[in-house]
């Protein structure tokens, strides 16, 4: 398994999972192929095509696998430790008011 904690693009090879834990809010975007994302906490799978990018939140845990018999390249970026608190931060009044943000953030 590997943790990601800072920006990194690596490739997800045909016929294998890629099993991945956010250490910081993140966010994944499709560079080439097409991926789909299982993640810990949502009982929804992703299927993403290149430009796609999906927000991660920290602790959560992904299994990223290529889609159509080619391999797939996706980018982890992590927001600025300042951007991360005030997110974070949102999250949390959201939270004690009741307001259920949702199971994860896509655009696509």
């Amino acid at each position: 398994m590997r943790e990601i904690s800072s920006d990194i693009t690596f490739e997800v090879a045909v016929n294998q999972t890629a099993s991945v834990r956010v250490a910081r809010s993140t966010r994944l975007t499709v560079r080439c192929g097409t991926v789909w994302v299982t993640r810990s906490d949502d009982t929804a799978d992703y299927w993403l095509e290149p430009g796609h990018t999906l927000r991660l939140r920290r602790g959560e845990r992904l299994w990223i696998g290529a889609e159509g018999g080619a391999p797939a390249w996706v980018a982890f970026a992590a927001p600025s430790r300042l951007g991360e608190r005030v997110v974070d931060w949102g999250a949390r009044v959201a939270q004690r008011a009741g307001v259920h943000i949702g199971d994860g953030w896509r655009t696509v």
